[in-house]
């Protein structure tokens, strides 16, 4: 299977898990297109000034890999900086958040959502 670009629904979604702005998802696959445990696989972007709120996963794990850009990222309560090609790791029963850090550009990130 092949999904051209054009043809993928992109999500703008307000104040995402209670933070700041507008994320725009673009799903790589949605529910049915495939078999895996994966939750979630896609694209997300955040304009400056945006940010996912902090939130918990319980019964899955994700991984963030930044795309693009420079990012705020709090892990369970400490925050530290990542750019492009860092990766960031959620674990079931961890809490985290991240925000653009960049006035001017936008920050591009791949996230993952999988079951445990």
């Amino acid at each position: 299977m092949v999904k051209k670009y054009p043809e993928i629904t992109h999500i703008f979604n307000e104040h995402m898990k209670g933070g700041d702005g507008t994320v725009e998802v673009i799903p790589s696959v949605v529910q049915g297109e495939y078999e895996s445990d994966a939750n979630v696989i896609a694209r997300l972007i955040l304009k400056p000034g945006c940010s996912l709120g902090m939130h918990e996963h319980i019964g899955e794990e994700e991984i963030i890999t930044v795309l693009h850009g420079t990012a705020e990222y709090n892990d369970n309560g400490e925050s530290s900086t990542v750019e492009t090609g860092d990766v960031c790791i959620c674990k079931s029963g961890g809490r985290h958040s991240i925000a653009n850090a960049s006035p001017s550009e936008d920050l591009e990130l791949m996230a993952v959502i999988i079951q445990v």
